[in-house]
Parts: C-alpha cells; sequence; structure tokens
C-alpha cells in the first residue's frame, strides 16, 4: 500500500508509515515499540525519530494520512450541488470502502488505531456534516443538523461493523438508507 501525502515523502518514510500503520493495527499501538517498526521496516530507529521525532508523532502522521484521504473521499460530495446527490453520495461512501483491498485493509486499520488510541478527530467530518445540513435543510427537514449527524453516525456504525464482521451484508443497510432517505 502506497502512503499519499500533500507533502513529498521519501521511499523511507513511506516505508516507515506503512509499517507502523500494519504493526500498530497487528499488534496494538502500546504494544509496538520503535524498534520494532524499524525492524519491519528495514530503516535504523534513529531515522523514525530524525522523521516523526516519536512513536506519537508516527501515530500522528498515521492519523493525518486518514484525515487526508477522508478529504478525498469528501470532496465530490462537499461540491455536489444536488441535496439529493449529497445524501446519496454519502451513502454511497461506504459501498467504496470496500471495493478495492488495499483501501479497506487502510481504512479498516485507521479504525483499529482509532479504536485503540481513542484519537477522534471531529474536524475532519465538518465539511461533510455542513453538506448534509444544508442538503437537509434544502429539502426540508425538521431539524437538519441533527439529521446530518444521525447519518454520519449511523455511517460510522456502519464502517465500524464492516471492519468487524466479515459476513455483515453492507448492501442491506446502504439499500435501507437509500429508501429512507428516497436517494
Amino acid at each position: 500500500m502506497q502512503v499519499i501525502t500533500h507533502f513529498v515523502m521519501t521511499e523511507k518514510q513511506e516505508k516507515i508509515l506503512h509499517s507502523a500503520l500494519e504493526l500498530f493495527a497487528k499488534e496494538g499501538y502500546t504494544a509496538t515499540s520503535t524498534s520494532k517498526v524499524a525492524k519491519h521496516a528495514g530503516v535504523s530507529e534513529g531515522l523514525i525519530f530524525r522523521h516523526f521525532g516519536s512513536k506519537e508523532g508516527l501515530l500522528d502522521a498515521i492519523l493525518k494520512e486518514g484525515e487526508e484521504q477522508a478529504k478525498l473521499l469528501f470532496a465530490s460530495i462537499v461540491f455536489e450541488t444536488d441535496p439529493r446527490l449529497v445524501i446519496a453520495k454519502t451513502i454511497d461512501m461506504i459501498e467504496s470502502l470496500g471495493k478495492s483491498k488495499e483501501g479497506f485493509e487502510f481504512w479498516k486499520l485507521q479504525y483499529k488505531i482509532k479504536w485503540e488510541t481513542e484519537k477522534y478527530s471531529e474536524q475532519k467530518m465538518e465539511a461533510l456534516h455542513m453538506s448534509l445540513s444544508n442538503a437537509f435543510n434544502k429539502l426540508g427537514y425538521e431539524t437538519p443538523d441533527l439529521e446530518a449527524t444521525f447519518l454520519l453516525i449511523t455511517m460510522d456504525g456502519i464502517a465500524t461493523r464492516l471492519c468487524l464482521q466479515e459476513s455483515f451484508q453492507v448492501e442491506s443497510m446502504i439499500t435501507f438508507l437509500r429508501r429512507k432517505y428516497r436517494v
């Protein structure tokens, strides 16, 4: 899996991030040492500290990458003007997560790290929340902000189930939400 960021990283930095993401998800953040990440990435432990400062800095870089990838996912929704398409594209986002094995693994690992470290950035959802609120407002919903929050929490729950339960039938939930919101 190639880590994509808004700044240029060296191949070694990418290897370090990929190794850390993989090990943090497999063994847990707390149980994974920087020396283990260095060995897995084939670099010196000092290189990790030079590029990321600390284990916490490495974790922050991984979570930042998740935020950047989320912004890419949200872009087509945030710039959509048709309120029904805003809602439909938001619902479709879950379906798109499972389309590529590499993409799915990236998001699954992001969720696992988020759960273990209890780090969750509300900021990354602000633009999407605002777009949904505007869409629900245009469609005449009584409480558009609450409806947007409800849909996002529901989507987060569906993504969690998708990550944790191999046999989870995401299609039936997507169909249900499409019917519920008539999109």
